[in-house]
């Protein structure tokens, strides 16, 4: 295809499309093509106007600047190189190719044999080659202009120990609000309705954690089956946010005024990020972006170089031992921080962007550059601390500067309160932020992430409602997801009317969300679950398009919204729950100047007892500043227990019982002795 287009060398400094005012730059990294071909297209991408050899290749950057290029101009790529898989080599100029630096996508991937870089259903599987045009069923990229500027807008900047994470979806978050015009629901835009700031204001969240935003697609199996890829952790563009989140596709402004609309409620901004690996899977997937612009360079490959090296489960593992691989991460996350805003990131499978190939080590290159980061050093950066290959488990173990998200601490909360034995010991460590796992190089209690509940797994409504786990509609026959649940549903599989059973099942949530907020530890809360929200016992909802994913505006639960609102408001006006330093009993050390666990009947806990497998209650009084003194008390057995106080007189600041919650205090002092129901927490403040 001949082109009229005049084009200059340009520079590969700045990778992507990059305009200037006058023209566009075109940058993209490959190591091993040998030719670059920048294609054109129409105003609707459905026709390519033109095909044009980038001119230039410096230090494996091929780029060319194109005087007549402007902002809104469709573009992709066709790399040239050797197609031999057996040697990791899959370059095929015949696959239209995403740019990994595109700022924006328009259009939807439509699924096609053609997309694959191989024959399908040829004996030889990818070892064979598809000379058919794959651009009619591609996005394409957007040229983009720098964002403008951001006014004085200010990173909210909360502290990590005031920091309470509200974990949502953009789609699930409005689908159903009333105060959401029909074309925002589901949107950035419907995220930035002030209804729906001042619910999370309301709550005292003050960060919302979005599940993934940047560009993705649905699978071809979940389409087939008429569902959807919802939770979005299937990456084609780690610049370019997702066009099913935007109103006018491409319209990057529609989140920035999202971010701008939070920060100006005092909410920061933090983002679920995939970089662990892309939506092109194993070596049968298609070719979407990074595999046919270099496979051998963006993806760790096996020791036979035909196969990814996976430690994901996906198919494949982004090469982040490549230094362009790893500045293409980087670039990523300082974009999302200096030209959108953004607060901080959750980053999925963090074990594999910690490895060294077959084992974990904090000192990897990519945990250190990004701690050393001048921008990235600045914002909260928070691991998912596993991964499927060897080695993959590593709670606790990353370096200083990030957080991490503390599954033991969820499923000790969730066998204590089901009433499982001998979890005291355990959960003792947890409400005094798992120092047993994460006091060490300074690190402080925020580092554990605390979590009942999360997008993967049941919703609180389930884990109370539910023995099983319930993914028929998944159709994968209810064998995906956890089956070690640690549920339990009172007597009664799902939704009853028994008005015994909805009471405890009530006061279970109320026990577990007291937990998370009096705990040590940066608390974090899945999105609906103050409002009773339901996945109808499914704990892998990650392919349902519709309600089961909404949060539902209509279920007002307002004495569990209260209760929770209380929650917080006592933590953050308790200094002591929310200290900087580890507080540091422990069953070897049950006793210091901060912190006294107690026997419910009075006096100290001897060592012997924290063994006993039958214990089901705790009870520890702080001391905190200017002598303010609070005692905690949990009772997960199935009868009353008498408790007896440290002395003094004392008031309620929470009950499990009353569903109550305030820092105000509530109901009449009491001293000396108190009883604690079955099954029921109670927070106490010592009166002067």
């Amino acid at each position: 295809m001949s082109s009229e287009y005049r084009v200059e060398p340009g520079i590969g400094s700045r990778r992507g499309a990059t305009w200037d005012g006058a023209g566009t730059n075109f940058a993209l990294f490959s190591a091993n093509a040998t030719k670059v071909e920048l294609c054109l297209f129409n105003n609707a991408g459905t026709r390519e106007i033109a095909r044009i050899p980038l001119p230039e290749n410096t230090h494996q950057i091929w780029h060319g600047y194109l005087p007549e290029v402007r902002p809104g101009q469709l573009y992709g790529y066709r790399v040239h190189g050797p197609y031999a898989p057996e040697a990791g080599h899959r370059f095929n100029p015949n696959k239209l190719l995403l740019d990994p630096y595109a700022r924006g996508h328009k259009g939807e991937l439509r699924w096609h044999d053609a997309l694959f870089g191989y024959r399908i259903g040829h004996r030889k599987e990818d070892l064979s080659f598809d000379r058919r045009d794959s651009a009619r069923m591609m996005p394409k990229c957007v040229v983009t202009p720098d964002a403008a500027t951001w006014g004085d807008d200010a990173h909210p900047r909360t502290p990590w120990s005031r920091t309470i994470i509200y974990e949502a979806h953009v789609g699930g978050m409005t689908m159903r609000a009333p105060h959401v015009e029909e074309p925002m629901r589901g949107t950035f835009e419907g995220l930035a309705e002030p209804g729906t700031i001042a619910h999370l204001k309301r709550l005292g969240v003050t960060a919302i954690e979005l599940l993934p935003i940047h560009s993705f697609h649905d699978d071809r199996y979940l389409l087939e089956k008429d569902l959807v890829n919802w939770w979005g952790y299937n990456t084609t563009g780690f610049f370019a946010p997702a066009n099913r989140y935007l109103v006018q596709p491409g319209a990057l402004d529609e989140f920035r005024v999202m971010v701008r609309r939070l920060h100006d409620a005092g909410i920061e901004v933090i983002l679920d990020v995939v970089y662990n690996h892309t939506a092109e899977g194993n070596q049968l997937g298609p070719t979407l972006s990074f595999r046919g612009i270099d496979n051998a360079s963006y993806y760790l490959l096996g020791d036979d170089p035909r196969y990814c090296f996976d430690t994901t489960g996906t198919g494949n593992t982004l090469n982040l031992e490549n230094s362009r691989v790893m500045q293409m991460v980087m670039d990523s996350l300082r974009y999302w921080v200096e030209d959108c805003h953004v607060d901080g990131f959750r980053f999925d499978l963090t074990t594999t962007l910690g490895r060294r190939r077959d084992y974990f080590d904090p000192a990897n290159p990519f945990l250190t550059a990004v701690r050393q980061d001048p921008v990235l050093g600045q914002v909260k950066l928070i691991a998912e601390p596993w991964d499927t290959g060897n080695d993959g488990y590593q709670v606790g173990n990353f370096p200083p500067g990030w957080a991490e998200w503390n599954d033991t601490y969820r499923d000790t909360v969730r066998s204590f309160w089901k009433g499982d034995a001998g979890q005291t010991p355990e959960m003792a460590d947890r409400l005094l932020g798992s120092a047993s796992k994460f006091e060490h190089d300074g690190r402080r209690p925020w580092t554990s992430v605390n979590f009942i509940t999360a997008h993967d797994g049941f919703t609180l409504a389930d884990l109370v409602s539910y023995n099983e786990k319930h993914n028929e509609a998944n159709g994968e026959d209810n064998k995906d997801g956890h089956s070690h649940n640690l549920s339990w549903n009172h007597g009664v599989e799902g939704p009853t009317d028994d008005p015994e059973i909805n009471a405890l099942r009530d006061r279970q949530r109320r026990n577990m969300m007291a937990t998370l907020m009096l705990s040590q530890g940066t608390p974090m809360i899945l999105m609906g679950d103050e409002n009773g929200r339901s996945q109808d016992g499914n704990n892998n909802a990650y392919c349902q398009p519709g309600e089961m994913n909404w949060f539902d505006w209509d279920q007002a639960d307002d004495p569990f919204v209260d209760f929770v609102r209380g929650l917080i408001a006592v933590r953050n006006s308790r200094p002591i729950l929310t200290a900087h330093r580890f507080l540091h009993a422990s069953a070897d050390n049950p006793e210091n100047r901060h912190v006294t666990w107690h026997r419910l009947r009075g006096g100290g806990i001897e060592p012997e007892a924290w063994e006993d497998p039958e214990r089901r209650a705790l009870a520890i009084s702080y001391h905190g500043r200017d002598d303010a003194t609070l005692f905690l008390a949990m009772n997960a057995g199935a009868e009353p227990r008498e408790v007896e106080l440290p002395k003094g007189r004392w008031r309620h600041l929470v009950s499990t019982t009353e569903g109550a919650a305030t820092p105000d205090g509530f109901g009449e002092p009491v001293e000396d002795q108190i009883e604690i129901d079955a099954r029921a927490l109670i927070l106490l403040e010592a009166l002067p």
